[in-house]
């Protein structure tokens, strides 16, 4: 990813003491944190500064920043406005003496995307965030970290609402479905478009968080054998999309089968079907996200070997 996007030198920029959580900044100017600098906050529309200053970070916790690393591939290979219209923003955290340990991105309309970082380095990211006047509708991170963010932004505006708690699993060995049910897997091509975009749509409605390009993202997963189907009788009953691999991992989602095919292990026959391929493909940790409210798709991964990672929150500010 990194010498894909080109080299760009790491742009430190001098931290200014603010001497509190309260900033104004204009982008692209660092912006302290705590009450003697002892980190800052830097943003960029810029892919490649983003690549440049925090791809490093994120691959040392290529598990917890999966998310992070996955969409600055995407956005990589389908160009910055892959998630829709608005430009996304970039950012990262340096300590005092330099080393990033945090990083955001935004990619509109979907929310705020935190890294792995220090509890105060995501409080006072909502102080930036206004600062530079942009706007945000939700934030997604490990959740204790979503509650800094959240704690740093009831100061500016009101309290967060809720949309979903989820869970991080990792495959540790994989247990397929025995007996499995009727049919095999096979990647989805071209000629599967008219079904799995509306089945993205359908999916995106199910858990509140529409996809303002199914059919972008559909052509993009197919293009490099990202979705696996599974047919019976002619009829394909389940999918489930996995990302590209990126620094040794790759991450399975959406899975999604229609409330008619449900029930019928559909879901678990093609979500393990979807683990090898991606283990095929180079990735050594297999990773995938479950909402904490639907107990049935949790116990199903856990029955194909997934283990729990860390818990992560989405949250809303209206």
């Amino acid at each position: 990813m990194s010498a894909a996007a080109g080299p760009v030198p790491p742009r430190h920029g001098k931290i200014v003491e603010t001497g509190s959580y309260g900033h104004r900044a204009g982008p692209g100017r660092p912006v302290s944190i705590g009450r003697r600098g002892r980190m800052g906050w830097h943003t960029s529309s810029d892919l490649r500064e983003h690549v440049a200053n925090a791809d490093a970070f994120l691959r040392e916790r290529p598990v917890e920043n999966t998310v992070l690393l996955t969409v600055a591939t995407t956005l990589h290979e389908r160009g910055r406005h892959s998630f829709g219209a608005d430009e996304p923003l970039f950012g990262w955290c340096r300590s005092a003496g330099g080393a990033v340990v945090g990083a955001f991105l935004h990619t509109p309309p979907r929310g705020v995307v935190l890294s792995h970082m220090p509890p105060e380095a995501a409080r006072a990211l909502p102080g930036v965030l206004a600062g530079l006047g942009h706007r945000f509708g939700e934030v997604h991170g490990e959740a204790g970290l979503v509650g800094a963010f959240a704690a740093g932004q009831s100061e500016i505006a009101g309290a967060p609402r809720e949309i979903r708690r989820e869970r991080l699993y990792r495959l540790g060995e994989l247990t397929p479905p025995t007996p499995g049910p009727p049919g095999a897997a096979r990647r989805a091509g071209p000629a599967d478009r008219s079904l799995l975009v509306p089945w993205y749509e359908a999916f995106a409605r199910e858990i509140g968080d529409p996809d303002s390009v199914p059919a972008v993202a559909v052509d993009y997963r197919v293009s490099y054998g990202g979705l696996l189907l599974w047919e019976a009788d002619g009829v394909v009953r389940s999918m489930a999309a996995v990302s590209r691999p990126v620094a040794g991992t790759s991450r399975i989602g959406p899975v999604y089968t229609p409330p008619e095919f449900r029930g019928r292990g559909y879901a678990g026959a093609v979500t393990a079907a979807a683990s090898v391929a991606t283990r095929e493909a180079g990735a050594r940790d297999v990773l995938l996200f479950a909402d904490q409210a639907n107990p049935t798709s949790n116990r199903l991964y856990q029955r194909l070997g997934f283990r729990p990672v860390a818990d992560y929150l989405m949250v809303a500010f209206d």
